[in-house]
């Protein structure tokens, strides 16, 4: 069933307000939409509620989308996967160290088809988010991540990764285990990968933490994602010295789904349901779904290669002198 934003709320009030301040003559309405009286009421509401989430969403400044990519309420990949997937076993370990739970991955059934899935999740509950390291990543993640694109090879079988990681783990812990070597490896591997990869920013791609899955002959994002080297607040650091100069530093990025699909850096830019996919997780995994299937279409054809997929990503920053 899908679950309205006042729902999502209800579970989320007691630890954390998760309205952002620009959504807040959105959530009035809404709940004096769920308390309406009348079906003239609830409709006169409703065109209201729509207008103003038109319009607080037509003129999102890049700060802004920050902030939604990076709303408390915004699906994580376990929402996505209960959702587009018919099935779905989970695959632990790297073979070397142990599991990392930031970053899930292994078999699942689209419409009949299996799949390799790999992706990062956050977490929802503070205890998740903790033990899922708020989906940055270890060594051993990418490691494990590799040894399923390994697996999806051998089998013939089309990988999907999900995106929604803010970095790697920068920690000294995950150094001394070769953060570094066991991205590159993932960045190599992905390019040479003899079967189809389709890769989707689901809120917040950050730096080399991302790009070690996210090397897809298809990369996509959903419209209020991010896809970013660096944090806003990072940049706004090493640049200026100040963190509070981010909504600068987020402007100067390039970061939206728009700007990216400009310049080449993605493929398609998903449209999200009015006000966020946050506000219907449902109908932005049926726009998932739809893309998905599309992708493995041209799978059956062979419209994918690493050949083409090595050439994309060569062709990433280039330009002429004039």
């Amino acid at each position: 069933m899908k679950r309205s934003s006042i729902e999502l709320v209800d579970n989320a009030r007691s630890t954390v307000d998760p309205w952002l301040p620009f959504e807040k003559r959105s959530v009035e309405l809404e709940t004096r939409l769920r308390m309406a009286a009348t079906e003239d009421e609830r409709e006169a509401l409703q065109r209201e509620l729509d207008a103003e989430l038109k319009r607080a969403f037509s003129s999102l400044t890049p700060w802004q989308r920050v902030q939604v990519a990076r709303h408390p309420l915004r699906p994580r990949m376990l929402d996505y996967t209960s959702r587009v997937l018919d099935d779905f076993i989970e695959l632990h370990g790297d073979r070397a160290v142990g599991d990392d739970p930031a970053l899930i991955g292994g078999l699942g059934r689209f419409e009949g088809r299996t799949v390799v899935v790999v992706g990062n999740q956050k977490g929802v509950s503070t205890d998740e988010r903790l033990r899922r390291n708020f989906g940055m990543a270890h060594p051993e993640g990418y490691r494990k991540a590799l040894r399923l694109f390994r697996l999806a090879e051998r089998f013939g079988y089309p990988v999907i990764t999900f995106v929604d990681t803010p970095a790697a783990h920068p920690g000294i812990e995950a150094e001394q285990r070769g953060q570094g070597p066991a991205i590159a490896e993932n960045l190599r591997a992905m390019l040479a990968l003899k079967t189809p990869v389709y890769s989707v920013v689901l809120a917040e791609g950050g730096s080399g933490g991302a790009l070690g899955v996210a090397l897809g002959d298809v990369v996509a994002m959903f419209e209020w994602s991010i896809y970013v080297i660096c944090p806003p607040e990072r940049c706004a650091e090493i640049l200026w010295r100040d963190a509070d100069r981010k909504e600068l530093a987020a402007s100067a990025l390039r970061i939206t789904a728009e700007s990216l699909r400009s310049l080449g850096v993605i493929d398609e830019v998903l449209p999200e349901p009015p006000g966020g996919a946050h506000r219907d997780p449902d109908g932005a995994a049926n726009t998932l779904r739809i893309h998905i299937r599309k992708f493995l279409e041209g799978c059956d054809t062979n419209q994918w290669s690493p050949r083409k997929r090595q050439e994309k990503f060569r062709a990433m920053g280039q330009w002429l002198e004039g």
